[in-house]
């Protein structure tokens, strides 16, 4: 376990990390987040680490920009896990063209959000990249999430930060089963998607 006792553990991203946390079910929502929290609790109790949920739906890396002060720097984290980039990619396939952001913004502002948190509370980061649930590597919308998930990667090594590589483990039950079964859109997640998330951060901690 790469966490040490009482320390403090952000999550930090879009839809995908906020769910449902600001309305349904507070303060962890029903996804990805809880699910390493509830295994990571149960299986070192004695660690007693605390946890944050600062996802919220529909963020770029440009609103991260915007609460990156508020909902990371304040909070002093130990640890801090980001996942940003699903609708920076999505924007510029589902009619909302001019909200996407160009993969050299994303990773500009991408770069600037990781140093200014490293550099105020001395965090160690994981990273993880932005995913479509689609087993088609030439489809245009996964090709292009592939680009940023290289982004994240490159950063992931500058940082020397835990990557998790959300594409291969969707990559991995997509060959046996259609996206149906993790996602109605191909982007938002039922639980057992959201599983496929958990074990994979679970496999790196």
């Amino acid at each position: 376990m790469i966490f040490k006792a009482g320390q403090r553990i952000v999550f930090i991203g879009d839809s995908i990390t906020d769910a449902g946390r600001r309305q349904v079910e507070p303060p962890f929502g029903m996804g990805y987040m809880s699910l390493v929290r509830a295994f990571v609790t149960a299986n070192h109790p004695g660690l007693g680490l605390e946890w944050f949920n600062r996802g919220i739906n529909g963020n770029t890396v440009r609103d991260l920009a915007a609460r990156w002060e508020e909902d990371v720097v304040e909070l002093r984290p130990h640890w801090l896990s980001v996942m940003i980039g699903i609708n920076d990619v999505w924007r510029s396939f589902n009619g909302r063209e001019a909200e996407g952001v160009p993969l050299d913004e994303f990773e500009r502002i991408y770069r600037r959000l990781l140093t200014r948190a490293v550099d105020a509370a001395g965090c160690r980061l994981i990273l993880a990249d932005p995913h479509v649930i689609e087993p088609d590597p030439a489809e245009p919308h996964r090709v292009l999430s592939y680009r940023y998930g290289l982004a994240v990667g490159k950063l992931a090594d500058e940082f020397g930060a835990v990557h998790v590589r959300t594409q291969v483990a969707f990559d991995r039950v997509l060959a046996s089963t259609p996206p149906g079964d993790w996602s109605h859109d191909r982007i938002h997640l039922n639980l057992p998607g959201h599983a496929v998330l958990a074990q994979a951060y679970l496999d790196l901690l």
